[in-house]
């Protein structure tokens, strides 16, 4: 037998050697596996999916590994400057009366304009009343031969559990002005020192000032001690004080003087328990904290389950909205198309953004609990979604429905619902995946866009929009980068991932636009 004879042969016997089962067979993929195939082929897609599956881990795995919960919160102890006391130079006559007697306040204006004029005396409803200089801006004030009451601009502040009469306070006052260490009154010798310290007995029983030290807190006692050392910092121009309390502790007082309102207000220096807020990023807190001194990884992470979350219900609702009244209006046409597309036409002229704001508005003044607001953002947002893909689905309905294979399911006797959800819309699914994956990226940047605006996600529930809505002013967005950043980042990373994947898909599904 010759050569070409025998290789035929050969090849013939090779050829009948296989069997349906031999690896060597071409393989034919099923759809699926080769859009998947195409998909995997993408470099774009791969990185988006990859990028995907990191932030789901992030978090959905991440909130399980936390430590802290999403609003947990951390304080810490700092040093406060607390407002403590007011304190004033007295520039106004004060009066002090007599032992039973009477000065009105009418009594007081016509004295001033008296005082002011350099009258000896004035009159009131026939009544002389006479005028009498005790001292440098001290007078008493005089009718027949009785002294009815004295106007000074010192101030005699009586220690607890003492008492002045009120020719004590006079004779007090006389001598202070004059410059006299010592004085007598009512049978009792007094002491006098330049500080104004009046003592009798050796005991200290009122002092002499001129600036009113009035605590700001209502109810609050000042004690002679920190009175005296406010008022001598204030003569001396000091800006601080340090005063021992009851306790023995050094407690630091601030003193801060105001030239319009010609006042020094006094701040005192407490350790108070207050929230850690923007703490830098450390070993217990990898991002730092916020400004309620929440850990800002931590919310990071269930501020991206509750984004994704809501992007997929979204997504769901309009899906389903949009894949019954699409297919409605696809498949019947006539009016039943033109009222469902009229529809679709009212939705489109709907201002999404101002209606979101209004209802998020009405929310806030009726105090919506935050879950059950979360529950109606996403129900208006997947509510307000569907119109495109109505249209969609509509449309390539229309294109579907006058094929062969519908015609002889029509033939068959199969019910309209079945025609539709069984034969035409699995031919739409291609799309709509597409569709629907796009939308996601855009739904988590309008939730995050309302959450910024305060119309979104509530606390103490975190969304990277409310994250970065901590950022309300110049100072913390320049000076606390790890508040805003990391959730931009998140942001950036999810929606450019479906992005990504939704290219992806497309190409998959239809690899002849890419040409």
């Amino acid at each position: 037998m010759s050569d070409p004879m025998k290789n035929d042969k050969d090849k013939n016997s090779a050829d009948n050697a296989y069997s349906l089962n031999d690896d060597r067979r071409v393989k034919v993929l099923s759809p699926g596996a080769l859009v998947a195939r195409r998909f995997f082929r993408n470099r774009l897609a791969v990185l988006g999916l990859t990028m995907l599956v990191v932030m789901f881990i992030f978090s959905f795995v991440g909130g399980l590994l936390s430590p802290y919960g999403q609003d947990e919160q951390f304080y810490t102890y700092t040093n406060m400057q607390k407002d403590y006391a007011g304190v004033v130079e007295n520039e106004d006559f004060r009066y002090t009366e007599a032992d039973g007697q009477e000065f009105s306040s009418i009594l007081e204006a016509k004295f001033l304009l008296a005082q002011g004029k350099g009258d000896p005396s004035f009159e009131n409803k026939d009544v002389t009343y006479d005028i009498t200089q005790e001292g440098d801006e001290l007078y008493t004030i005089s009718t027949g031969g009785t002294v009815l009451a004295l106007a000074s601009k010192d101030i005699i502040n009586v220690e607890d559990g003492q008492t002045l009469s009120f020719n004590t306070r006079l004779a007090a006052l006389k001598a202070y002005g004059a410059g006299e260490t010592s004085f007598s009154a009512d049978g009792t010798d007094y002491t006098l020192d330049e500080e104004g310290n009046i003592a009798a007995n050796g005991t200290t029983v009122a002092y002499i000032s001129r600036l009113v030290v009035s605590p700001v807190e209502n109810g609050a006692v000042i004690s002679r001690e920190v009175r005296e050392q406010i008022a001598m910092a204030i003569e001396e121009d000091q800006e601080s004080v340090t005063v021992t309390d009851a306790n023995g502790e050094p407690v630091d007082y601030k003193i801060t003087y105001d030239p319009s309102k010609k006042t020094w207000s006094v701040s005192q220096s407490t350790e108070t328990y207050v929230y850690d807020r923007y703490a830098a990023p450390s070993k217990s807190h990898w991002l730092g904290t916020d400004t309620n001194g929440m850990d800002m990884l931590t919310r990071l992470m269930y501020g991206g389950r509750i984004s994704l979350v809501i992007g997929f219900i979204v997504v769901i609702i309009a899906a389903v909205l949009g894949v019954i009244l699409g297919g409605i209006a696809g498949y019947f046409g006539r009016w039943v198309d033109n009222l469902i597309m009229r529809i679709v036409d009212i939705f489109y002229c709907i201002p999404s953004l101002p209606l979101m704001l209004i209802l998020g508005a009405a929310m806030d003044a009726l105090q919506i609990d935050p879950m059950i607001r979360m529950l109606y953002l996403m129900l208006v947002l997947g509510f307000l979604s569907w119109p495109s893909i109505a249209r969609l689905v509509r449309g390539q309905i229309l294109s579907l429905r006058e094929q062969e294979f519908m015609t002889a399911a029509e033939a068959c006797g199969i019910r309209a619902s079945r025609r539709i959800f069984k034969h035409l819309i699995p031919n739409v699914i291609p799309q709509l995946i597409v569709t629907c994956t796009m939308s996601l990226g855009s739904t988590i940047i309008t939730e995050a866009t309302l959450s910024f605006l305060g119309m979104g996600v509530k606390f103490p529930f975190a969304s990277w929009g409310n994250i970065i809505n901590d950022v309300n002013n110049a100072y913390v967005m320049t000076n606390y980068w790890f508040i805003w950043i990391p959730a931009g980042i998140c942001l950036l990373i999810t929606v450019l991932g479906f992005n990504f994947v939704g290219d992806g898909l497309r190409d998959a599904f239809d690899p002849k636009m890419k040409r």
